[in-house]
Order: C-alpha cells, then structure tokens, then sequence
C-alpha cells in the first residue's frame, strides 16, 4: 500500500501546484474587442440563458448571469473597450447593461419559446424601430 501512495502522489499533488498557474489571471489584450470577438461573446452569452432556461432557471437570473460573464470578459480581456463603441473604455456598470441587452436579444434570437412573451414583444418592438430609424438603401 505505502509503494502505490510513493508512486501516486505525484498526481494528487500535482493539481495543487497547478491551480494557481491556471487561476491566475490572463494578460488582458490591448486591443478593444472586435465585432466578431463581440459576436461570439453575446452568442456564448445567449446560448448560458436558453440552456440555464431549459433547466427551470429563472429568466432575470439566467440573463443576469449570462450577462455579468460577458462584461467580465470584456472587462478582462479587453480593458472594457469596444471597437465598435469608440476609443473610451467602459465602466462595469456600462458594460453590464449592454451585456444583458446582447443576452436578451441573442436569446430571444435562439430560443425564442425561453424568452417571456412580454420580453419577446419589447425586443421585437425595439428591432421594428431600430429598423425605422435607419436610412433607406439608395
């Protein structure tokens, strides 16, 4: 028994001396996040609510948790700038907000039947507007 234990503690200690290379945090990027990094961050971000709404999750919370991951992201990784929203880094709190939009709207893309009705109705009224506000094509 004593020879099997000399033989394996080395791997049950390794995990130990790992953890915290891998819980350290990662070199943020300099470079703002760019509209495909942003497009899979909301896609991540909307796929966590429908599957958390799938599992009986509440939809508040699902959305709050979905978008608290991506603001940390971006927060992490990028300094909390955008490339789309200009040179200035933004707040957690500004971050935030535009997160959970992103989660809404890309769950309300995706999984439409785990979005309430009334949500799914301001999201909807929102886009016929979004699209009424833009310019014609010329």
């Amino acid at each position: 028994m004593s020879l099997l234990l000399r033989r394996t503690r080395p791997l049950l200690v390794a995990p130990l001396v790992a953890m915290p290379l891998l819980l350290a945090p990662v070199a943020a990027h300099a470079a703002p996040a760019t509209a495909a990094e942003m497009a899979l961050y909301t896609r991540i971000g909307a796929v966590n609510v429908c599957i958390s709404r799938a599992a009986g999750i509440d939809f508040e919370k699902s959305v709050g948790i979905a978008g608290e991951t991506i603001a940390q992201l971006i927060l992490g990784q990028h300094k909390g700038e955008i490339q789309q929203v200009g040179t200035k880094a933004l707040t957690i709190e500004e971050l935030r907000r535009g997160a959970i939009n992103s989660a809404v709207l890309g769950a309300a893309e995706i999984c439409p039947k785990e979005v309430p009705a009334d949500v799914m109705k301001k999201v909807q009224d929102a886009i016929k507007q979004q699209g009424a506000a833009k310019p014609a094509p010329k």
